[in-house]
């Protein structure tokens, strides 16, 4: 007697597809220009906009205010009158990026 059902063939491709989607979506997020720089700058906590482009260097007011109302969209970022700091969602992505790093680190020693 089996402790356990196998899933459907049907709902595994479905997930797999689920999961692929998921991905590329975060992935295309991730690499817009200067997206992970901004997250990176918000890692301590709080920072106003001048801030958080005094931190980013070469960013534009534009182009920051793009990539925090993106960052916003997409539940990672909150403002207060504190100015802008990442969201649960945001501080767990941050948890997520670091087994990340580690291959990352990893990779580029094994690199000539």
């Amino acid at each position: 007697m089996e402790c356990y059902s196998k899933p459907s063939m049907s709902a595994s491709p479905s997930r797999q597809q689920q999961g692929k989607q998921a991905i590329n979506a975060a992935l295309d997020l991730f690499h817009r220009r200067w997206m992970l720089r901004v997250i990176w700058e918000l890692r301590a906590g709080a920072l106003t906009f001048r801030a958080l482009q005094s931190a980013c260097g070469d960013i534009s007011p534009t182009v920051l205010n793009q990539r925090l109302a993106e960052l916003r969209e997409a539940g990672l970022l909150d403002s207060d009158e504190a100015g802008y700091t990442l969201s649960p969602l945001g501080r767990e992505l941050l948890t997520a990026f670091q087994p990340l790093t580690q291959w990352a680190l990893r990779w580029q020693a094994r690199r000539p």
